[in-house]
């Protein structure tokens, strides 16, 4: 049996599992890999989001991630098309690297990033996957964690 021909698309999940921060850096991805009108639509969002000047350096941090990811990776990055509610395996990779970073997880980051880019450009890529993580952090800061419903009851046992 041969292995599948794009291993990095395989859906994994959905992305409506994710946390916001997670979410976030999968579309923003996405839309950085869209071309110049994604690209505007995700410089708007920070803009909105993050005010004029904080919204262009987001801007500028998410298309140094995404070209040291397209031009320095161990092979190119699958994504899922813009709509779509499916996660692919290399997304998932990169949004848990997204947020690992944002939460000073540098060491997890840092291996998820060793997986994405190679080994002398994985230390660049943590450190920009902090700055979007935190720019992300601050834009979702208002949108609450997705839950289950179920209720955890505290009791102690004797």
């Amino acid at each position: 049996m041969s292995a599948p021909a794009s291993r990095g698309g395989a859906a994994v999940g959905r992305l409506s599992d994710l946390s916001p921060v997670e979410a976030g850096a999968v579309m923003y991805l996405r839309l950085w890999s869209e071309g110049k009108s994604g690209r505007a639509d995700a410089a708007s969002d920070f803009d909105i989001a993050l005010g004029r000047d904080h919204g262009r350096a987001v801007m500028l941090t998410l298309d140094r991630l995404c070209s040291l990811c397209a031009h320095h990776g161990r092979r190119p990055l699958v994504r899922h098309g813009l709509g779509c509610a499916c996660l692919g395996a290399d997304e998932n990779c990169f949004a848990q690297m997204i947020a690992a970073a944002s939460e000073g997880a540098r060491e997890d980051a840092m291996m998820m990033a060793s997986l994405i880019v190679r080994p002398d450009f994985a230390p660049a890529l943590a450190s920009l996957s902090e700055e979007l993580g935190l720019a992300l952090r601050r834009m979702t800061a208002a949108v609450p964690m997705p839950t289950t419903g179920h209720k955890v009851h505290s009791a102690v046992l004797h």
